[in-house]
């Protein structure tokens, strides 16, 4: 394996693809078997480059320096070569001799010519906004994702020096004639733009990470106030009368929120899922690539072991075991499992301050605070057991499922019926289908911002392993002491609502999934994209020309649906609806920075044609 001439880090001059011309650089990564450094330019855009497209930083300088003091034989070997090219437009006309002045003149103009000239093939430049667009001279047309895009357009963002020369010169082809007065001046405002010192870029790309959810003071609260705030949520729900003019719920004595017998079978019940996971069933897959190159495998059983899970609930219904013990508890699950995500955390901080620096989340910031929330290490593992992966979807969303079952069976034994009502079944129907989905397409977790850029820290492991059992099932909770009858023709109602939301939720996420696959599938030659400098593609037709989250727009759909079986005496059960939209905005949020710094002038075209966020009409 060939030897790295870069450092991760170091600071260097980078070529611009498609172009001659070099700029300031930060190696971030490099990848030992593509060989392709991962680099960051000034206005924040990543890409790849070859080592050959790379020079260190001090050869630049060296040259810049050594214009004045280059040799004779240099300058004569120069004049030469001109000598022998025909006059080209920027070219004084030819004197019988040349004064000092003109020779450095002629130097300083090579080297700039040598340093950034742009290749002068017939191009077409137009302005958008600080950036430059630049085409083969066919008209603008959305790019397909086919096997060759060199004869198609390209689209190149600039950074912000070449815009300004770009918006000084119009790249003409060398043949056309222009007055040698205009390239003059258009030369001396060229020297006068001289890039940015060392310094000056050093302090820029080392300036501390935009943090989310409001730093450092928005983690610490969010890490004290969201187990305080479930816990009068689940005191709220328990009322006669669960309205906010009754709110704050009076606080329960400390002997009713923890029980040794409940932790114990809290810790019973993730070990069990511990172990459905290790099972070796289930076909294996590979991860998307690391910084390093590398691809983690993770084993596709989860629905296996709902399976076996249902297994086990069944046997013990036939057992006569107490299942409706979990809703008598509900409190105490809740802070068992609060108790369990918080040293879960504390755990997964202090293992990962002995973690290399290539394993480290994308998101941390190097603030411990904010580690510990948002989490520092991006794939911890013991041995092959992915701790992250493992939290995602087996204890909290399968145990989802389970609480949904003994609020039914709570229903009936408190409110003494025969059957479950009808809108505890439409709850457990809806919720047991949405489980059953994420389940069956597991793989499509592999590509979520949950495992390519969030760390595991409190963040998804209180959200994973309590905020998703315990406020997820809030309207099947809520059922149990408030019962709501509800008829058929609004049931009949609601059901084609939830079936609308499930069709924009799955298909969306198929189309996705299918195209991140493999983007030449013949199925999806139907499809309109738009070419990015990343290599990938953005889908600007199907679901995706529909609202940039079709996704999204389905999960909301399905939580209203999941809400309105219990009726409108209440706002609580809505609060789930309220939250998501919330959550769903911040995530919409996110993905919007990601993808803005990661495909830049792509991504601006993609919102022209996609101007829809979430809801279609509303921005």
């Amino acid at each position: 394996m060939p030897n790295r001439k870069f450092a991760e880090g170091e600071v260097v001059r980078g070529r611009w693809p498609g172009s001659s011309l070099y700029y300031e650089v930060q190696i971030l990564s490099h990848d030992s078997k593509s060989q392709l450094y991962t680099v960051k330019y000034k206005d924040g855009t990543e890409l790849d480059l070859k080592e050959s497209d790379i020079k260190p930083l001090k050869s630049f300088k060296q040259r810049k320096s050594g214009s004045t003091s280059s040799s004779p034989s240099r300058r004569r070997g120069s004049r030469s070569r001109s000598r022998s090219r025909s006059r080209s437009p920027g070219r004084a006309p030819k004197g019988p001799r040349r004064s000092a002045s003109a020779s450095h003149q002629a130097d300083i103009k090579e080297m700039r010519r040598e340093i950034l000239q742009v290749k002068l093939t017939p191009l077409v430049l137009k302005p958008y906004g600080n950036s430059i667009h630049i085409y083969n001279g066919d008209p603008e047309r959305v790019e397909r994702n086919d096997v060759s895009h060199k004869n198609k357009q390209e689209s190149v963002i600039l950074p912000p020096e070449v815009s300004s020369i770009a918006t000084q010169y119009s790249l003409r082809p060398r043949r056309e004639e222009v007055k040698v007065k205009e390239i003059e001046s258009k030369e001396q405002n060229l020297v006068s733009r001289v890039p940015a010192p060392l310094e000056t870029f050093q302090a820029s790309t080392v300036q501390r990470k935009d943090l989310e959810f409001g730093g450092v003071p928005g983690a610490l609260l969010v890490m004290l106030g969201l187990p305080a705030f479930l816990l009068l949520l689940l005191l709220q729900c328990r009322q006669k009368d669960p309205s906010l003019l009754s709110f704050p719920p009076p606080l329960p004595a400390v002997d009713d929120l923890w029980e040794t017998r409940v932790c114990a079978v809290y810790l019973l019940w993730v070990f069990v899922q511990a172990l459905f996971y290790l099972l070796p069933i289930g076909k294996v897959v590979e991860g998307t690539p690391l910084v390093d190159g590398r691809r983690l495998k993770y084993r596709l059983n989860g629905f296996y072991a709902f399976v076996l899970t249902s297994a086990v609930v069944g046997a013990s219904l036939f057992w006569g075991v107490e299942l409706c013990y979990l809703h008598t508890h509900f409190l105490q699950f809740a802070l068992a499992a609060t108790v369990f995500s918080v040293v879960l955390s504390v755990y997964l901080y202090a293992r990962s301050l002995k973690a290399p620096r290539g394993e480290l989340s994308p998101a941390s910031s190097g603030n411990a605070v904010y580690d510990f929330f948002i989490g520092r290490e991006l794939n911890p593992r013991i041995g092959a057991f992915d701790l992250k992966y493992f939290c995602e979807l087996r204890p909290g969303l399968i145990g989802w499922v389970v609480v949904n079952l003994v609020m039914l069976l709570a229903e009936m034994k408190v409110q003494e019926r025969s059957a479950p009502s009808l809108a505890m079944i439409l709850v457990n129907s809806f919720q047991l289908l949405y489980v059953v989905d994420a389940l069956w397409n597991e793989e499509a977790l592999l590509t979520t911002m949950d495992i390519i850029h969030d760390g595991f820290g409190f963040m998804l492991a209180f959200g994973d392993l309590v905020w998703v059992p315990f406020t997820y099932s809030l309207q099947a909770f809520y059922l149990v002491s408030h019962p709501h009858d509800l008829s058929w023709p609004l049931a009949s109602v609601i059901v084609a609502l939830k079936l609308c939301g499930y069709v924009i939720f799955r298909c969306a996420n198929s189309q996705k999934n299918a195209f991140r696959k493999n983007p030449a599938d013949p199925k999806l030659a139907h499809l309109k994209t738009i070419h990015t400098s990343t290599g990938k593609s953005l889908l600007v037709s199907g679901w995706w020309g529909f609202v940039r989250h079709p996704n999204y727009l389905g999960d909301l759909i399905m939580a209203l649906a999941w809400s309105l079986p219990c009726g409108f005496t209440h706002l609580l059960p809505y609060f789930y609806v309220i939250y998501f939209t919330v959550l769903l905005v911040h995530r919409e949020a996110r993905d919007e920075h990601q993808c803005r710094r990661k495909y830049g002038l792509a991504w601006e075209k993609y919102c022209l044609r996609v101007p829809y966020r979430i809801v279609p009409y509303i921005y």
